[in-house]
């Protein structure tokens, strides 16, 4: 145990001294260079704080374009996600033990998988106008796909024999369900999800960048190339791809929670 967890701090450790090379190295180019599309990353780091981090302690540090850009995105997002995660282990759960509900919508399954989710968009607003219920509508059905799809498979993939045993203690659906089905079909249903989360990251952005939009990240990032404002534009890229390693991480972190560390997908 104890050199297991050595390891695991010298991979962590290791993980973040690479990261700490490549900003450095980002900083030394970008003051060589001098160029003024490409700002050293401590400019950028003293922008995203003076525009979003400068707040009062009482608000988190928050100021008010963070609560008038970040907050909202989030929302979207989280959303979107949740409903989309919903539906997705509810629909796959049903769709993987039936073995013909299975063959009849697998094709149906593939293919909406396969359907890039910004194309999907424009649908969206031909249905539901600009707005907050066409992104969060948009967020949900492109990232419903991924978690929908594992979700089947782990179902699917019961162990028969574990089956068998249910049926000889007489569990009721309900019981099946909740302590046989779902704990076999976690590690997939976690690979659903993070790669939904990834999803519903990019969908929030790409809904936020249409017109109609008044706040939100992708407002943000759409506004400051139209006023040339590079720097906030690089603040909002390395808040996002922040966004994207604190959210998959906390869900990894659940994921190993639930379904234990030798089991958790990477």
């Amino acid at each position: 145990m104890r050199g297991r967890r050595s390891a695991g701090l010298r991979h962590a450790l290791l993980r973040w001294l690479v990261l700490g090379v490549a900003v450095a190295l980002w900083e030394v180019v970008a003051r060589v260079h001098g160029s003024v599309y490409f700002p050293p990353p401590g400019r950028i780091a003293r922008h995203a704080h003076e525009l979003w981090f400068s707040g009062p302690v009482r608000h988190g540090f928050l100021s008010e374009a963070a609560v008038a850009d970040i907050l909202p995105s989030l929302g979207r997002m989280g959303a979107g996600f949740g409903l989309a995660a919903v539906a997705g282990i509810a629909l796959g759960v049903a769709v993987g033990r039936s073995r013909s509900a299975y063959a009849l919508c697998n094709p149906v399954l593939q293919f909406a998988r396969a359907v890039p989710p910004p194309a999907l968009v424009p649908v969206f607003v031909v249905v539901l106008d600009f707005g907050t219920p066409m992104q969060i509508a948009s967020i949900a059905f492109s990232a419903v796909w991924p978690v929908l799809i594992n979700t089947a498979e782990g179902a699917r993939n019961t162990d028969p024999l574990r089956l068998d045993v249910a049926a000889v203690l007489r569990l009721n659906p309900v019981e099946r369900l909740c302590f046989l089905i779902l704990p076999s079909a976690l590690p997939r249903i976690f690979a659903g999800l993070r790669l939904s989360l990834s999803l519903s990251l990019i969908l929030m952005v790409f809904s936020e960048l249409l017109p109609g939009t008044a706040n939100g990240i992708g407002f943000t990032l759409t506004d400051a190339q139209t006023r040339s404002d590079l720097l906030t534009v690089w603040a909002a890229l390395v808040l996002l791809g922040a966004l994207g390693h604190l959210l998959n991480t906390g869900l990894l972190a659940v994921e190993k929670r639930l379904v234990g560390s030798g089991r958790a997908t990477a």
